[in-house]
């Protein structure tokens, strides 16, 4: 069996050091040589090696010698080796050490006389003790302060031994002298501490007639007031008063570890709205002050907690967090403006606009390598700011449209997504954004944003000048026609087989990507980056963007064109009353059709065009040739009216959302009221009278009151053995996300004694084991709380397997009653989360790890059905529901969640309903790692039958 050990120390295994040369050394008069074999000793020691035969030689040759790195590895020697016999009982051969111990302490030397007391810290042994006492005490009036420290430390090891109290009867009031005379800090606060965990009515005492001085005392002291106030108020709420005027003093102190601990423990005690403002401007100062990326990260993590509950304090502060936006660190910025973003008001929505368009600005100057993602974060939240209040858009619209010819793409297309939204929420600004659009538009260089900006002209240019501009526009960024000219077709079709060796690379790298509606579809990279041209075909960049890109194979931008070409000649012919006008526009843009046709079908291109584009600009050239009402009314209205469904539903959602996170309520509606004003101040201070009020109403709302606690914990114990084994065990397992704790209940169920018993544990997946085993002696059918804690790295089911271990009196072996297996769900590591399609399908792409799983279950409803797994998995649907309705016979979804160790979780539900009424398809989970994956998929086979 190991035993517990308070040192460690590399040892490598390869060169074993044998116990003859130690002896030697150790004998000679080096004391280099000496030093070298103590060193090798101890690490024999550690690693399970006994050396009796050492302790004489050691006796010996080593307790006389005057060195002073000598006598400290001897204090470790002695610290390791084992001073009790199998009984438990003192070997009788440590009374030699114990004189040797005794002139340490009253050595002229003080590292001598330290290191000693240092040692006596952590011995066990109340036999060897108990004639070192009075050299101990003698110390505490030591003129040197690190002797002092050190016997102060001492004093409170030896008064927490079991027989402590009877071997020093008066620590605590000596203690408590020595703490009114001493001067040295460190001292200072080992005696404190010692009266605080000893006797903790003498340090509040101490604590309370010294209240006035605490500011004054060093950082160290500090601390450990603010643990002692801590435990106080956690066990008497009724005294927090007198105890938040000391801390509320202490945020004032120089250190910057005692005013983070001093924001924590105001936090935890008062909800008072002085107290937690004082926090709120504690942490924004640490969030300024500290150079060190983590600090600030932990900071941001605090003031997310307290926006979480006291969101009208932080509102206040809104500016002063969003000043940490300074940081180079994009984790920094990432979580400041997911916590700013929450906190947006009417009154403060100009102020924070203002931040973020001065921050978008120097992302064009500065030459930083993250800057295309900041400014995509900053794009991102000034969007969010918008739509939440639409009166900001005219001041930010006009900015954000420089840089819809972002070399970032995906901080482009966001932009023009915003835009997008903006000129169908807010009509006032539809003329100047579509002149500023039609301005930049020939500055676009990706298919994507284009292909937007396309849409834009083509649904919101009204008058006739904004659509005569808009088809000039688009005339002028696809260049001269034709777009390839005869002879070269002629040279083109001759060295063909040399083009396609050369595009191969660039064009055809074609994978799957996910539709938003879970399908799948094959796009070519050409859809998402700007081409060169082919250098057989006329015409550069110079000639315009749209003509660059369709020259590259591009056709779904292709007939992306020819839609917006045809929305705007029909809008031409309501607002243009000469007929000759149309006409000769309308006979344009068949032109550029016809080309683009032309383009697709030649062999200059590697590729010819594909179906679905060669449809689409069939039909609009159909259309051109013979227009009718109700086409017209497709064209022109529809299309504006599904984008503005689509709108509404995003916002519904976002209304419905808000609603049912408010609609959570504790109080009930015969609940008392009660008004702080008629309440008795008796002398209180004004943050003690909003601490009760504060406490008053949490009382009156629920919120000290967990019934669903208890229901809860009845769920979570476990049965380990059967109840006709001679040992009866259950465990109550509980999560707190980075680690599990274990409360296992062991009942002896014989009339014997039961030795040595002792619960092995063993753990599979990413779990790992904190503390050893320790043996018990269980008597006749009594029982014992066994404690153990289990480490978590990762989210994958994990399973913790184990057996009890005894001996009895009259059977010699060990008796072994074998465990039920304990499994831990993946359900308590992951949690609902909302991420936007774009980075759902960028995810899906990426990620390595997919598990797929057939559908198999009694449901017969595919909504059913989805809300059946939405509920089993714990994820959050990100398909809008509108999507999911009516009754088609087919459905798909994605689903997402994120687990506590920051890892993504995606799942993708395809389902059909057969002609027999049974559901049958696929539900496909991604992630990075392939425990997430393939739990996630245990988890779905195992509950989707759905019939329980």
């Amino acid at each position: 069996m190991e035993k517990s050990c308070s040192l460690l120390i590399y040892f490598d295994k390869g060169t074993p050091a044998i116990a003859n040369e130690i002896k030697e050394a150790l004998e000679g008069n080096d004391d280099y040589a000496k030093i070298e074999a103590m060193k090798k000793a101890i690490m024999l020691l550690l690693n399970g090696e006994t050396l009796p035969q050492l302790f004489i030689t050691i006796v010996r040759y080593v307790l006389p010698s005057e060195d002073h790195t000598v006598q400290k590895l001897l204090l470790l020697y002695l610290e390791i080796i084992e001073k009790t016999d199998a009984k438990g009982k003192v070997m009788p051969e440590m009374i030699l050490i114990c004189q040797n111990l005794r002139n340490n302490l009253q050595h002229p030397n003080e590292y001598i006389r330290g290191v000693t007391l240092r040692f006596l810290c952590r011995l066990n042994e109340a036999e060897i003790i108990e004639p070192l006492i009075p050299s101990v005490l003698q110390n505490l009036e030591h003129r040197h302060p690190f002797i002092r420290r050190n016997a102060i430390l001492a004093v409170m090891s030896i008064y927490k031994l079991p027989q402590g109290e009877q071997l020093l009867v008066d620590a605590p009031e000596m203690i408590e002298k020595v703490l009114s005379t001493e001067q040295d800090p460190s001292a200072k606060r080992n005696a404190f501490l010692m009266l605080f965990t000893c006797a903790q009515d003498r340090a509040i005492n101490y604590l309370l007639t010294h209240v006035d001085r605490v500011p004054e005392w060093g950082e160290l002291l500090q601390m450990v007031v603010l643990e002692l106030i801590r435990k106080v108020c956690r066990t008497n709420r009724g005294e927090k008063g007198k105890y938040i005027k000391i801390i509320i003093s202490l945020l004032n102190a120089p250190s910057t570890a005692v005013i983070y601990e001093c924001a924590g423990t105001l936090v935890s005690l008062s909800s008072a709205p002085t107290a937690i403002r004082a926090a709120a401007n504690t942490y924004c100062q640490l969030l300024l002050s500290q150079s060190d990326n983590n600090v600030k990260l932990i900071v941001l993590d605090r003031l997310n907690e307290l926006k979480s509950s006291h969101r009208e304090i932080m509102v206040d502060m809104i500016m002063d967090v969003l000043r940490a936006l300074s940081s180079p660190n994009l984790d920094i910025r990432r979580k400041t403006l997911d916590i700013v973003l929450e906190l947006i008001t009417p009154r403060n929505i100009n102020e924070v606009v203002l931040t973020l368009k001065k921050e978008v600005v120097k992302t064009q100057s500065g030459e930083l390598e993250k800057n295309g993602e900041y400014r995509q974060m900053l794009i991102q939240a000034i969007h969010s700011c918008a739509i939440k209040f639409p009166e900001v858009a005219s001041t930010v619209v006009h900015l954000l449209m420089d840089f819809l010819g972002d070399s970032n793409v995906a901080s482009a297309i966001d932009v023009v997504v915003f835009v997008r939204e903006i000129i169908e929420t807010n009509p006032k600004l539809r003329v100047s954004i579509i002149t500023r659009l039609l301005d930049t538009f020939y500055q676009i260089r990706a298919a994507r944003v284009c292909s937007c900006a396309l849409w834009i002209i083509g649904e919101y240019c009204l008058s006739l000048s904004e659509v005569e501009s808009g088809i000039t526009t688009i005339k002028q960024c696809l260049g001269d026609l034709p777009f390839f000219s005869v002879s070269e077709e002629g040279e083109a079709s001759d060295s063909s087989k040399k083009v396609q060796q050369v595009n191969a690379t660039t064009v055809s790298s074609r994978r799957p990507a996910v539709l938003a509606d879970g399908t799948y579809a094959t796009q070519s990279a050409a859809s998402e980056t700007a081409f060169s041209p082919p250098t057989l075909v006329q015409g550069s960049l110079s000639s315009g963007n749209l003509r660059s890109l369709l020259l590259t194979g591009d056709f779904f931008l292709g007939a992306v064109v020819a839609c917006t070409l045809t929305k705007l000649v029909l809008r031409l012919e309501e607002v243009q009353p000469s007929k000759a006008e149309v006409n000769k526009v309308s006979s344009q843009a068949l032109l550029i059709m016809v080309s683009m046709l032309q383009l697709g079908q030649s062999s200059v291109l590697p590729h010819p065009i594909d179906n679905d584009s060669y449809d689409r600009i069939v039909l609009c050239i159909r259309l051109l040739c013979n227009t009718g009402d109700d086409i017209r009314k497709i064209w022109l209205q529809s299309c504006r009216q599904s984008y503005v469904k689509m709108l509404a539903d995003k916002q519904l959602r976002e209304t419905e959302e808000i609603k049912a996170k408010a609609q959570i309520s504790y109080a009930q509606p015969d609940d008392l009221i009660d008004f702080y004003h008629l309440k008795s101040r008796k002398g209180m201070s004004q943050l003690e009278l909003e601490d009760e009020v504060q406490d008053d109403l949490k009382r009156a709302t629920g919120e000290f009151i967990k019934d669903g606690d208890d229901a809860n914990k009845l769920n979570r114990i476990l049965q380990l053995t059967g109840f006709s084994d001679p040992v009866y065990a259950e465990a109550y397992v509980t999560v707190h996300h980075y680690d599990i704790v274990l409360d296992v209940t062991v009942i002896n169920r014989t009339k014997e004694t039961l030795q040595n018993l002792c619960l092995e544990l063993a753990t599979m997946g990413d779990l790992k084991l904190v503390d050893r085993p320790q043996n018990y002696t269980l008597a006749p059918e009594s029982s014992k709380q066994i404690k153990a804690n289990i480490k978590v790295s990762s989210t994958e089911t994990g399973v913790i397997f184990g057996n009890i271990v005894y001996e009895t009196s009259n059977v010699h072996e060990r008796m072994v009653v074998v465990l039920n297996d304990i499994h831990i769900d993946i359900m308590d590591y992951i949690s609902p989360a909302v991420c936007t399609d774009v980075a759902f399908r960028t995810m899906w792409a990426e990620f390595e790890w997919e598990n797929k799983v057939a559908v198999n279950t009694v449901l017969q409803n595919e909504k059913e059905f989805l809300e059946h797994i939405i509920k089993s998995t714990n994820m959050k649907c990100l398909t809008a529901s509108s999507a999911l309705d009516g009754d088609c016979g087919f459905l798909a979804a994605n689903l997402y969640a994120k687990s506590v160790f920051g890892e993504d979780a995606l799942v993708n539900i395809s389902i059909e309903k057969q002609a027999d009424g049974k559901l049958s398809g696929y539900i496909r989970i991604r992630s990075k790692t392939q425990g997430i994956a393939l739990s996630l998929g245990d988890k779905i086979t195992l509950k989707q039958k759905g019939g329980s």
